[in-house]
């Protein structure tokens, strides 16, 4: 896990950094946010987690804009207790995932969007097909701050039952350029 999540930020860092050479025509934005867990195989296990991320955004002159977006969160909640499949195997717990999910962003008006992404998500050491439907808006018209509220889905999170993983987050976004 620990080196998917340093993989994951040294990638923020050199997306950072590479967008920042062109300012007029990506705007990213460094977010902080907080996931309540909705269905999980465990979730007395993950109930809740807190994360970081960062969201990349082609400024385009159409209302459909292509985004990237690259979170890491940690499930600090637990109540310690091991599940077991019927074959008395441990059932894996989600004490962090990574999600490097590309897709679209759509914006009917000045200071709201909808954005559909969808791509890994990364579990311990596994990986998993993930989407997140978001409903963002801007505190301002000169978009230096968003609200952010998304639903995130992970496939197939359970390898024995095949049951999804689905939570609620609440995300605070800083645009950084």
């Amino acid at each position: 896990m620990r080196k998917k999540f340093i993989t994951a930020s040294l990638l923020c860092f050199f997306i950072m950094h590479a967008l920042g050479q062109s300012q007029k025509k990506i705007s990213t934005t460094l977010l902080a946010q907080y996931n309540h867990t909705f269905y999980d195989r465990t979730i007395g296990n993950n109930p809740w987690s807190m994360g970081l991320g960062i969201q990349a955004l082609l400024n385009n002159k159409t209302r459909f804009k292509p985004t990237i977006e690259i979170t890491g969160d940690t499930y600090l909640a637990s109540d310690k207790v091991q599940r077991i499949n019927i074959d008395y195997t441990p059932v894996d717990d989600v004490q962090g995932m990574v999600n490097v999910l590309a897709g679209a962003s759509y914006c009917p008006g000045d200071n709201v969007y909808l954005s559909l992404v969808a791509g890994p998500s990364f579990i311990g050491l596994h990986t998993y097909f993930g989407i997140k439907p978001s409903f963002g808006f801007y505190f301002s018209k000169t978009k230096r701050w968003t609200g952010k509220i998304s639903f995130i889905n992970v496939f197939n999170r359970d390898k024995f039952t095949h049951e999804d993983f689905g939570s609620l987050s609440v995300a605070l976004g800083l645009r950084l350029f």
